[in-house]
């Protein structure tokens, strides 16, 4: 039988399979309908210092391929997720990373600082966050903000720490570089695409936030290209999402780079969706004579 378990940083997952920020909130509902152990890990519902109500409705829309989506990190805050929800999380025998958001430096900072004496196993460093201090631009737009935000967040963090990247930039590569350089100890790529639709008959944006990220399947070509990209470019594992939908996506992905991967939109309308793709990813491996995840791991022939 094939091994679908992998270390990173030391951390081992059952399986390659982690469910993405902002889609599984906490894991409570989707514990009813199998085991979260079934997942190699929980990435959290992004959480800031102080909680969040996000933002006015409507805020998520289905568009072809996926869905757009401004919801604007409603969450209860960090403190009422170490107290009320941690604790429940560890119990269900799965990774947990928790996903942290602000809006300054500090309040990243002041986050990793809590989290550290807690059970998490990772941090996630979600940059494509506005930065108040620097007029509204995110964290993860420039290689300058990325090593300050990445070697900031680093100092205050004792669990590893795994940068986010933002898609919505000139050349992933380099970003993925400069926050390798300022202490990651994983990439997790990508972040949603930004999009937008508008309402022909109103002419007005179909969310209030009038632009919001893509997600889905329609975003997947791109997540692949970034991901090969960032591999050949950084010498940390990536944690590869975008668009995975099916169990022929996570080989395509891992294959393109990653080591592990998160999924996310398509729990929407597939709760089971781990369990096929897991299924799936290893009968392939049965079928093709590969025992072990890092045997596909950046193995793409490119031309």
């Amino acid at each position: 039988m094939s091994d679908l378990s992998v270390k990173i940083c030391g951390v081992e997952f059952s399986n390659p399979l982690i469910a993405a920020s902002g889609t599984f909130g906490f894991g409570r509902e989707f514990a009813e309908f199998y085991p979260l152990s079934t997942l190699g890990g929980v990435s959290c519902k992004g959480i800031t210092l102080a909680p969040r109500d996000g933002n006015p409705a409507p805020r998520i829309a289905e568009t072809e391929g996926g869905i757009l989506n401004a919801v604007g990190l409603q969450n209860p805050g960090v403190d009422h997720f170490i107290e009320h929800d941690l604790d429940w999380l560890k119990a269900q025998n799965t990774r947990v990373i928790a996903n942290i958001a602000g809006n300054t430096q500090e309040d990243y900072c002041a986050m990793a600082e809590k989290l550290s004496d807690t059970a998490v196993d990772f941090i996630e460093l979600n940059i494509s966050c506005p930065n108040v201090k620097s007029g509204g631009v995110q964290f993860g737009t420039s290689c300058e903000s990325v090593a300050a935000i990445t070697s900031a967040v680093k100092k205050y963090s004792k669990k590893p720490l795994m940068v986010k990247l933002s898609p919505n930039v000139t050349d992933i590569a380099e970003i993925a570089k400069s926050a390798e350089f300022s202490g990651a100890d994983v990439i997790s790529m990508i972040n949603t695409l930004t999009g937008m639709r508008i309402d022909i008959n109103s002419r007005r944006p179909i969310i209030r936030n009038n632009t919001g990220g893509l997600s889905g399947p329609a975003v997947f070509p791109v997540a692949v290209r970034m991901v090969w990209q960032v591999y050949n470019a950084v010498n940390i594992p990536i944690v590869g999402m975008g668009g995975i939908s099916k169990w022929q996506d996570a080989v395509e992905m891992l294959i393109a780079g990653a080591s592990a991967l998160q999924i996310g939109t398509v729990l929407f309308n597939d709760p089971y969706a781990p369990v096929k793709i897991n299924e799936g990813v290893s009968r392939f491996m049965d079928e093709n004579g590969i025992k072990s995840l890092s045997e596909l791991t950046g193995t793409v022939k490119a031309w």
